[in-house]
Parts: structure tokens; C-alpha cells; sequence
């Protein structure tokens, strides 16, 4: 067998260490035989390793415990003493298991092994009767010859023959046929030479490390701790990375480097240690499909996709109720009775799909039926009944808002209270968690077809990258997972681009009404009143997009998370705590809570209105967009590149420009970044004769080096549907699209790089 499956490979591991405790606590007995709690042991051993042989269907392994079983329950009632004769027939119980067990491993079947006259013996033993001594049954030997499983398993194990097969052949040679068993095989075209080779090949070498040699089980809380160490080493490496820029000093650089690459290794690693597949959580929920469709009258049938997504351990026991309470809500609320679903002309049978993926970093679960949708206008009734929003609010709400209404608190759309649901408690809990833990969960549904609920979370909580902005003197982190985009305005821009809607402050952003939060504000301190520039750091909040008005934007980095104290966790601004590269504390923002606190969420909705009046749209982030980096290239083009790409832009004088290898290259951050000029690339023109006194660079990592890629001008930030045409790959053009009225190429970064002397492009050392 090429490749076992996880599940055996557990049961293999997890009896490999019961064999070695079987011994151990066997060898113990023989020095104290009247060591109740030893037997126990080992009693408990044994009937573990025949319950999940049993489980797997590997009958010969579990017929051979259930005798050892046998025996050594009458050793635990006291109804027969410890003998030499005993002891060394368990132990020989052990060695013969292993070696089913070792079979296993290799083809994937229990194998040959001839365990009867150790079953003989063991219930010889069990009886009180006399029985042969031990040393006269056939030993298990340490000859690789002996202990390598035969061809024909080999071949059965990886599919290339049948058991028939194997046997007719082996007939064949009892019969007096002198030829080996695979070439028996091949001539009667029963498998091919090839696999024939290859099983030889295996059988010969040497059977190397068992599953139980390369696997341990290391318990969680020394995982914790790990993972607190490398946070803490990550805040060292900070610290010193920053020392070191400040020193600008060479002899450090190279260590420093050094030590910024091992620590994220290191980092990445121990991640990986706590990463548990999410169908660990899924294990439980076809019980819950089932009984609660039994409850409730209804057929479902429950579909899995994607258990194989990873994520971390403290996140999967933080979804493991809230995803429980979704596929119920699904069951009772969404999936109609089979009479209803009949007459509506659909399956009596109904189905709920769990699916998990990884997308931008996040992993995304989507739990959807097939039932009879959410009712918007019957919502926003009981809505208004339960006076959670207004008539005139409802008035004014999409059927997506309406929907949403089902996260309010003590809202539920069941008609009366029973055991299943009715209380009004669970969706707005389930909100709160997801979102505790930096997710966000949104609900579709369309009436008659069904409903999803996307969730959306981070894969872990411990390190996570952040933007730095600073309010006054204060620094403060903002997760990347919910930034959208930086915008600046400058000059008579930052004087007249923030305008006041019902009172409420806005940025005009491509057309559409952005809320506003100054974070000064939100801190109790005193807004500037006018201000040269303004930077708007715009954030997602429950599906909603605002600006957050800082004082300057800093850069991007990695921070460990700390929680804050019991005595802040009223600080409803705050999710915790950071400690930066010069020592300092700096405070995460949490982007909910400010949302929450300034209104934001429940003002746009209820300016929705006013803002369709005026022809304009609410922004909404939609995942299915692109967001790109508008430049200027050649005789008055433009260019688009996925903002995901871009590390930096910079801003290089002409005269700093160097050469290096053949190509233009400056000096940048104590190392060599090469420039590739975007029009030369793309050949649409160079900038003229005219050489600009300065250079705008798109700083880009391509294959984990610094590429600066050097463009005519830097005019925006978009973030809309692109319907590329005419693509040209041999250009790394991806295709061409009219953005903000202008045909525009959007750029393949990576494609233009390679396209364009990569080994020059690799000659040069990563920043």
C-alpha cells in the first residue's frame, strides 16, 4: 500500500505504543505477580487493540487479542496465578501482534500470518491445562528477509492483482512450477512487470522507520507554550531588527537577517504543530443532522466538502459551538418538511452542505440548505413588533439588511418555544464569538431556494500581521484582515473631501459615501480642526465599510497578541495588546467595537436611503472584486497591478540610480534593489528624453526578492469588477479592462519579472 490511510495510520500508531506499554507492564508482572493494578493494564491494553482491529475489520488481529483477552482476564479475577509459561506466551502474544501489525503498514492487509497454534496455546493456558513450553513455537525472526511481507501482498496491497490471482499462482508452484510468483503473475497477465519491479524493490529494501518511529504525541499545553516562546521571539526579533536599521551598522546586518529567517521559520513551524483538520469538528455533526431531523420530522442528508482545511487548534475549539448552532438553525428553521417541500416541487429529502477553504489568508466555511429561504418582510414585521428597529427603518432597508436582522439579540423567527429553538438566543451569540476571534459571518438567502451562511476567520490567533497608525502620541496595531485600502488626501482635498451627510461626517470615495470616524474622537481627545493631510485607513466591519481617520500610517508588521487584563475588558476600542521592536505597548484596535461605538454600522443603514436618492451606493466590499494599484505608464497609459502584490511604493531620486550587473539598480534599505521599467517591459514606450528628477517605484517581492518596478505615476487605489479581454501572456498582460472610464492593462508582476532576465532579476539579495 503507497499510502495509508490517516485513519489506520492512527490506529497503527496508537497500538504500536500499547504493545510497548504491553510489554513493560508484562516484564513487570513477571517481577510482581501479584500486581493487580499491572494486570488491569494490561488487560485494558489488549482489549483496546482487539476493540479497534475489531473497528477496522482486521479479524485475525482482533480474533488473536480477544484469546490473549481471554487468559488474562481469569489473571485479573485471580483465577490463575502468573507463570513463567504465561508470562512468555503473552509476550510472544505482543511480538506476533506487531508483526500483523508491521503487515499492515506495508500492504495494507493483515497478511498470512499462521497464528494457530498460538491461539492454541493461549487457550490451553486460559483453561488450566497443560501446554507445550513456550521456546518450541516458532519465534518471530530479525531477519529482514523473514520480516519484509511477501511479493503477492505487496501486489495485492498496491492494487496491481487479486488475492485469486495470488493464489492460483501459488498453486501453480506447489504444483512443481519453478518460476517466482510475479512472473507466474505477468504471464498470465494477471499484473504488469512494472509493478512486479516495483514490489520487489520495496520487499527488498529495508523496511526503515514504522509509523510509531516517526510520529509522537506531544500534549497541548507544552504546544501553548511553545507558541507563547515564539511570540516572545518574535518580539525580541523585532526589537533587534529595528536596533539594527537604526545602526545602520554592516557587521549586524547579516545576523540580523539571519535571525529574521530562522525566527519565522521557527514561527511557521511550530504553527503547523497546532493545526488540526477542521473535520475534527465536523465528526459529530451527522449525529446532530440526523437526530434533530428525526425531531423535527425531516429528511436531510448532510454533505461534507473540505475537512481537510487546517486550522488552528484554539480556533477550532472557539467555532466548534457556533458552527453546531448554524446547522441547526439549517435543520429546524431551514429545511422545509417533506409535504412542504413536495408540494413546492422539489425532493422530500432536503440538503445541508458544509464546505471549508482557504481564500486571502482566511479560512471561509460555508453552511448552506436548500430550504425555504428568509423572508424579509416577515423579519422586518417581528422586527417591528419586538420594536428593534423602526417602521421607517424597515422602509428603508435592502431584503440582504433584513436578513441580517436576524443576529439582533432575543430575535427568532420560530413561531413558538420548544426544545430545539424559539428563545431568541443563539445568532447574535454566534456573531459575538466569530467575531471574537477576528471572523466575520454574513447570511444570503433567496425565498424558496435557501440559505447560506458564509464564516469567515482568521487560520490563527496567536501572530498576526497588523498596520500601524498613530493618534497623537500614541501608536496603535490594526489587523490586516480587516483593511481594505489606504486612502490620503492632501492640500484643498484634505480641506474639502470629508463633507457631512444628516449630520454625519463622509468621504465621496469613487462615487460612493464612505462613514467617517476620527480616531481621535473615539479616544476622548481633541480632533484637529483643519488639517494639511488627512490619512483614512478603510476598514470592514459586519459586512460595512467606513474610514478611520488617523494621524499617520506608519508600516506593516507582525505582532504577537497579548490579551489585555480583566480590568480592561470593558475597553470596548481595544482587543488587546502588543509589544513593539522599541519596547513600547501599543494597543490593537478593535474594529467592530470602534464601529459599534461610533454608530457606524446602524448609520449607514439607516442613511441608505438618503444615499440611493442622490444616486449613489453605500461602499460594501464584495470578495469577488479586484483590488488594484492604478499607474501611470509610457505616452499617457495606464497599468493595473493587484494590490496584493505590492510590498512598498517609493519615491527615488534619478541621481541615486546605480548600475549592477548590466541593469539599473539603487541602493535600498542596506541592500541592492534592481529596477524594471514598466513601459520598457510592456513595450508601450519609454518616458522620453526628458529623465524626471524623480522615479515612483512599485517595490514588489517576486519569488521571495525585492523587484522595484519603476512607473511613469502613481494615480490610485480601485477596488471593482474586472472583466478583463484580449489577455497577453507573452507581455504577462492578464488582459485589458476599462477602470475609472480608461482602458487599462492589468499586469501579471511576476510574469513581466521572469519575462525579463530572471537570473539578472535573482542576482541580487532579498530585502
Amino acid at each position: 500500500m503507497s499510502e495509508i490511510d490517516e485513519i489506520v495510520g492512527e490506529f497503527l500508531v496508537e497500538s504500536y505504543e500499547n504493545l510497548d506499554r504491553y510489554d513493560e507492564d508484562l516484564l513487570a508482572l513477571e517481577r510482581d505477580p501479584g500486581d493487580t493494578e499491572v494486570i488491569s493494564s494490561i488487560f485494558r491494553t489488549i482489549h483496546t487493540v482487539k476493540g479497534t482491529a475489531g473497528f477496522f475489520a482486521f479479524d485475525r488481529l482482533g480474533e488473536l487479542a480477544h484469546v490473549a483477552e481471554n487468559l488474562l482476564g481469569r489473571l485479573r479475577e485471580g483465577e490463575l496465578a502468573v507463570t513463567e509459561e504465561i508470562a512468555s506466551a503473552l509476550l510472544f502474544t505482543g511480538d506476533t501482534l506487531r508483526k500483523m501489525l508491521a503487515t499492515i503498514e506495508a500492504t495494507g492487509v493483515e497478511g498470512e500470518e499462521d497464528v494457530a497454534e498460538l491461539t492454541a496455546l493461549l487457550t490451553r493456558l486460559h483453561t488450566g491445562a497443560g501446554s507445550p513450553l513456550v521456546a518450541e513455537l516458532d519465534q518471530p525472526e530479525d531477519d529482514e528477509d523473514e520480516v519484509a511481507p511477501k511479493l503477492g501482498e505487496l501486489l495485492i496491497g498496491e492494487g496491481a492483482t487479486t488475492p485469486d490471482a495470488v493464489a492460483l499462482a501459488a498453486h501453480e508452484q506447489d504444483l512443481g512450477d519453478d518460476r517466482r510468483i510475479g512472473e507466474i503473475l505477468v504471464d498470465h497477465g494477471q499484473t504488469t512487470a512494472d509493478a512486479v519491479d516495483k514490489a520487489v524493490e520495496a520487499q527488498g529494501n529495508d523496511p526503515g522507520r514504522s509509523l510509531s518511529d516517526s510520529s509522537i504525541r506531544v500534549d497541548v499545553g507544552l504546544l501553548d507554550e511553545l507558541m507563547n516562546l515564539v511570540g516572545e521571539l518574535v518580539l525580541a526579533r523585532n526589537q533587534i531588527v529595528q536596533l539594527v536599521g537604526e545602526e545602520q551598522d554592516s557587521r549586524y546586518a547579516g545576523a540580523s537577517q539571519r535571525l529574521n529567517l530562522i525566527t519565522t521559520e521557527l514561527q511557521e513551524g511550530v504553527m503547523k504543530t497546532r493545526m488540526q483538520p477542521i473535520g475534527n469538528v465536523w465528526n459529530k455533526l451527522p449525529r446532530v443532522v440526523r437526530d434533530l431531523s428525526l425531531a423535527c420530522g425531516k429528511q436531510v442528508r448532510l454533505v461534507m466538502e473540505g475537512q481537510d482545511t487546517e486550522l488552528d487548534k484554539t480556533i477550532i475549539e472557539a467555532i466548534k459551538d457556533p458552527l453546531t448552532h448554524l446547522v441547526r438553525n439549517a435543520v429546524d428553521h431551514g429545511i422545509e418538511l417533506p409535504a412542504a417541500r413536495a408540494a413546492a416541487g422539489k425532493a422530500e429529502e432536503g440538503q445541508l452542505t458544509l464546505r471549508a477553504f482557504h481564500e486571502g489568508g482566511q479560512v471561509n466555511i460555508e453552511i448552506t440548505d436548500d430550504g425555504g429561504g428568509i423572508d424579509p418582510h416577515a423579519l422586518q414585521q417581528k422586527a417591528i413588533a419586538k420594536r428593534a428597529i423602526t417602521a421607517e427603518q424597515a422602509a428603508t432597508m435592502t431584503d440582504r439588511e433584513a436578513v441580517n436582522l436576524i443576529f439582533a439579540a432575543g430575535f427568532s423567527t420560530a413561531e413558538e418555544v420548544t426544545s430545539v429553538s424559539g428563545r431568541g438566543v443563539g445568532m447574535d451569540v454566534v456573531r459575538t464569538n466569530i467575531e471574537r476571534i477576528g471572523g466575520t459571518v454574513d447570511v444570503q438567502s433567496e425565498q424558496g431556494q435557501g440559505t447560506s451562511c458564509k464564516v469567515k476567520i482568521p487560520l490563527t490567533l496567536a501572530i498576526v500581521p497588523a498596520l500601524m497608525v498613530t493618534s497623537g502620541d500614541s501608536r496603535f496595531a490594526i489587523p490586516q484582515l480587516s483593511l481594505i485600502e489606504l486612502v490620503r488626501l492632501e492640500g484643498e482635498e484634505a480641506r474639502a473631501g470629508i463633507e457631512l451627510v444628516h449630520g454625519a461626517p463622509v468621504h465621496r470615495l469613487r462615487g460612493r459615501l464612505l462613514p467617517i470616524v476620527d480616531l481621535a474622537s473615539e479616544l476622548g481627545r481633541e480632533a484637529s480642526a483643519t488639517r494639511e493631510t488627512v490619512n483614512i485607513v478603510v476598514l470592514q466591519a459586519d459586512g460595512q465599510s467606513f474610514g478611520l481617520v488617523v494621524d499617520a500610517i506608519q508600516d506593516t508588521e507582525e505582532i504577537v497578541v497579548k490579551p489585555l487584563g480583566s480590568h480592561l475588558k470593558e475597553a470596548a476600542l481595544f482587543s488587546g495588546a502588543t509589544i513593539m521592536g522599541d519596547g513600547r505597548v501599543a494597543l490593537i484596535l478593535d474594529v467592530l467595537g470602534i464601529a459599534e461605538r461610533a454608530r457606524v454600522v446602524t448609520e449607514t443603514t439607516e442613511r441608505s436611503g438618503a444615499g440611493e436618492e442622490e444616486g449613489e451606493v453605500l461602499d460594501q466590499r464584495h470578495v469577488e472584486r479586484r483590488t488594484l494599484l492604478l499607474v501611470g505608464i509610457g505616452d499617457d497609459r495606464r497599468a493595473a497591478i493587484a494590490l496584493s502584490d505590492v510590498e512598498r511604493l517609493e519615491e527615488f531620486a534619478s541621481a541615486s540610480i546605480e548600475y549592477g550587473g548590466g541593469r539599473e539598480v539603487v541602493q535600498y534599505r542596506d541592500d541592492i534593489l534592481p529596477l524594471l521599467r514598466l513601459a520598457d517591459a510592456l513595450g508601450v514606450g519609454s518616458y522620453g528624453m526628458h529623465q524626471p528628477e524623480h522615479l515612483d517605484v512599485v517595490v514588489n517581492r517576486v519569488e521571495g526578492r525585492m523587484v522595484g518596478i519603476v512607473v511613469g505615476s502613481i494615480l490610485d487605489i480601485v477596488e471593482q469588477d474586472v472583466d478583463l479581454r484580449d489577455g497577453d501572456e507573452g507581455r504577462g498582460v492578464l488582459g485589458s479592462a476599462i477602470i475609472q472610464g480608461r482602458v487599462t492593462d492589468v499586469v501579471d508582476i511576476d510574469a513581466v519579472v521572469t519575462r525579463n532576465d530572471p537570473a539578472r532579476m535573482g542576482g541580487y539579495a532579498g530585502v
